[in-house]
């Protein structure tokens, strides 16, 4: 099992920048695929990004492409998400999770997660 905590959320105006990060504790961290997924008010929680246990595959919305970058970084048993120009559109509550299947990376079918962190971008 693997507990999730995120952090870096806040306030930014459009346009800006934030780095998401994600602790994750329990020996099994590496054999995980790893996702951000993000839910705004009155919506349902959408996939974001995603990335294998080993970090070459990543899979992204099309909403997010270009404009975010997801990572890992196993010997800190974290995994991050880098957003960068980011759009009115784009607040919501960002979630980390992890997929016990070492598979296809997937917006679907993750087994942890996290609280959530607010991510508020001001127009």
């Amino acid at each position: 099992q693997v507990q999730l905590v995120e952090s870096g959320g806040g306030l930014v105006q459009a346009g800006g920048s934030l780095r998401l990060s994600c602790a994750a504790s329990g020996r099994s961290f590496i054999i995980y695929n790893m996702g951000w997924f993000r839910q705004a008010p009155g919506k349902e929680r959408e996939f974001v990004a995603g990335i294998n246990w080993s970090g070459p595959t990543t899979n992204y919305a099309d909403s997010v492409k270009g404009r975010f970058t997801i990572s890992r970084d196993n010997a800190k048993n974290t995994v991050y998400l880098q957003m960068n120009s980011l759009k009115p559109e784009d607040t919501a509550v960002y979630y980390c999770a992890a997929d016990r299947d070492p598979g296809l990376v997937r917006p679907y079918g993750y087994d942890y997660w996290g609280q959530g962190t607010q991510v508020t971008v001001s127009s």
